[in-house]
């Protein structure tokens, strides 16, 4: 059966808005190239302690000498590499709870850098929280020298302690302060980074890190606590966790320079032990990177 003039002229008349509604479509996609690049670089926000500030490497940030912030951390090679608007708010030894209130006289709350613009934020932070890993390395130091090295006073000493307070302290704070970055920046990127490993897996280091042979496992099961209770909280709050664990094993304090990304507390060059040097926070800033799929 044949199609008629009328049908013909109907078919035309859709086929015509069809194909002009096509057009604004892809007239509209176009357009989101240029008015996405007319809002500037990406508004990043970096928060967090002195893994993330970089403490103890040149250069120093001379904006907030308190913080011992370095220009060289992590954060400020992520955004020379993706070409990014960086407020740098991370502070040496800070925890949790100075995401709310000012650290130091003159140092704001670190959650006042983040604003409903902003699209990206990075942190480490809870190793500081109840003093609880920098405790273990210091009292694990000391029980550490008091025998030469040997046995596990550590551990014996201290038991569950630590891995109790990162379970039922560290971890609630770590999804409270998660939870206000979220409120603060409802649509940007979150991600929080685990800690490096500091020892190897069972032999120490004893010149070098001065911990008993038998607390070596001790201390690194305490940072897998934490370390865990950094995954855990990102994932009660929709945050990206940034597992440092695989990449840096082998890059422990323990390592030769040149290939650890964490300084001992003798031989090393940070005057700021038992931290990242320029190595590790160019190998953190690789790793966040790779996992939030930037550069």
């Amino acid at each position: 059966m044949g199609v008629g003039p009328t049908e013909r002229l109907s078919m035309r008349r859709r086929s015509l808005a069809a194909l002009t509604a096509a057009a604004a479509v892809l007239t509209s996609i176009a357009g989101t190239g240029p008015s996405q690049a007319a809002r500037g670089p990406l508004r990043y926000v970096a928060l967090g302690d002195s893994y993330s500030a970089g403490s103890g490497l040149l250069p120093p940030d001379p904006t907030t000498p308190l913080c011992l912030r370095s220009t060289a951390n992590y954060p400020h090679v992520i955004a020379a590499q993706v070409d990014a608007s960086l407020t740098d708010v991370t502070c040496g030894g800070a925890e949790t709870n100075d995401f709310t209130s000012g650290q130091y006289p003159g140092v704001a709350p670190q959650l006042d850098a983040v604003h409903r613009r902003t699209q990206l934020v990075t942190m480490t932070i809870g190793g500081n929280d109840n003093n609880t890993f920098i405790s273990a390395i210091l009292l694990c130091g000391a029980a550490g020298v008091s025998t030469l090295g040997q046995g596990s006073p550590c551990r014996d000493t201290y038991g569950n302690r630590f891995r109790h307070d990162i379970r039922h302290k560290t971890y609630p704070a770590l999804v409270k302060v998660l939870r206000a970055v979220r409120h603060h920046a409802p649509h940007a990127r979150v991600a929080i980074l685990g800690y490096p490993w500091i020892l190897p897996r069972t032999e120490g280091c004893f010149d070098k890190m001065p911990v008993a042979r038998g607390d070596v496992p001790y201390l690194r099961d305490i940072q897998a606590t934490l370390n865990d209770a950094v995954r855990r909280a990102a994932a009660a709050t929709g945050a990206t966790y940034v597992d440092m664990s695989r990449v840096s094993e082998g890059h422990d304090a323990c390592q030769p320079q040149g290939v650890r990304w964490i300084e001992p507390v003798l031989q090393g060059t940070n005057p700021v032990v038992v931290h990242p040097n320029s190595l590790g926070e160019q190998h953190m800033a690789t790793h966040t990177m790779r996992v939030l799929g930037l550069g």
